[in-house]
């Protein structure tokens, strides 16, 4: 990722200089890649304007990116380290937003192209997606480092209230969910319970059926134990990558 520690691009996300470098094409959603300086250190970053948003009938308009930086404080609390460092951006060359770390992969190097083997460690992945209630886990979001980290990108639109889990990784329907990552989960659904900086970090990021409903979904996980299958509806994003 970069030789700088976390809490250190955190810092530089949060306070630094923004200068627009490019912007992503493709999306629906207008979205750069920008560089952010403070005190001579500078990390790349994408920036998503809240103005640049597309409207979605079933989640509140400009509240995309909070959600963005509600899956980095999840991803971090769960200690899974699948989301990079992501920040709200309140005052940008283009308005308030989100800004995150942006992460030099290969981006040819994704679900749809990786191993079997490589599929094999997606198991966080697919619990992380189930917690938030991704609507739209592309297989393109999915992106192995050089160093064979993985990371996870695009959460616009989890955490809603409602079922809205699509997703291309149903590849382990049916099978129990390693001890290790339920640890994990228990931990997490304890401290939304409790008062304390991650219940208060959550909570003002989402609305209150969203953080009763991610409570919920942890319980649900808690209780069956088991991935479970796709459902009724659409449970596949499109497109697909």
């Amino acid at each position: 990722m970069t030789s700088l520690p976390e809490e250190d691009i955190l810092g530089i996300l949060s306070t630094g200089k923004i200068s627009f470098k490019g912007q992503f094409l493709w999306g629906s959603n207008y979205t750069f890649l920008v560089n952010v300086l403070r005190k001579g250190q500078n990390v790349p970053a994408v920036y998503k304007p809240s103005q640049g948003e597309r409207p979605l009938w079933d989640f509140p308009p400009g509240s995309l990116a909070t959600r963005e930086v509600a899956a980095f404080v999840a991803s971090q609390w769960l200690s899974w380290d699948l989301v990079p460092p992501t920040v709200l951006c309140r005052d940008g060359p283009a308005g308030g937003g989100s800004l995150q770390f942006f992460v030099e992969v290969d981006p040819e190097r994704h679900y749809f192209t990786f191993s079997d083997e490589e599929k094999q460690r997606l198991r966080p992945t697919a619990l992380f997606d189930l917690l938030v209630n991704n609507a739209d886990r592309k297989g393109g979001h999915i992106l192995l480092a050089a160093d064979g980290h993985v990371w996870l990108i695009d959460h616009g639109v989890c955490f809603h209230s409602e079922d809205k889990l699509r997703t291309v990784v149903w590849d382990f329907a049916g099978e129990t969910i390693p001890s290790a990552l339920l640890k994990d989960v228990e931990r997490f659904r304890n401290a939304l319970q409790e008062p304390g900086d991650f219940r208060n970090r959550l909570t003002s990021l989402l609305a209150p059926e969203e953080t009763r409903a991610l409570v919920w979904r942890s319980d649900r996980l808690l209780e069956s134990r088991i991935f479970p299958g796709p459902g009724p509806g659409r449970p596949f994003p499109w497109p697909l990558v």
